[in-house]
């Protein structure tokens, strides 16, 4: 899936009010995180990319960044009557756990 058709579904699911240059954004946050546990031990991640089974993930990670916007690092609040209740101040577990790290053989 190439970016702008992630940004085209990932603009779908949001409220509309979002720039492409902040989905494009939460895009790459969402990548990254998603890099970060397939390839754990890889320093120069510049030259890989997300594959293609993780794109439903990246963009389910990159819509749940933007919804907890302003809430960064809150697992809970009450305002105004409303109680907010997240699982962890991170991505919760349940968006990732599906995403299996590479392995290979040490040289």
């Amino acid at each position: 899936m190439t970016l702008a058709e992630k940004i085209t579904v990932l603009s779908g699911i949001m409220d509309g009010d979002e720039t492409n240059e902040t989905l494009t954004a939460y895009l790459r946050v969402a990548e990254e995180l998603i890099l970060n546990i397939l390839y754990p031990t890889e320093s120069n991640r510049e030259h890989l990319a997300v594959p293609d089974r993780y794109s439903m993930n990246q963009i389910q990670i990159a819509a749940y960044l933007i919804s907890k916007r302003g809430a960064e690092g809150e697992t809970q609040r009450t305002e105004n009557g409303i109680r907010h209740h997240w699982g962890s101040a991170d991505v919760p577990e349940a968006m990732i756990k599906h995403i299996t790290p590479f392995c290979g053989v040490v040289k």
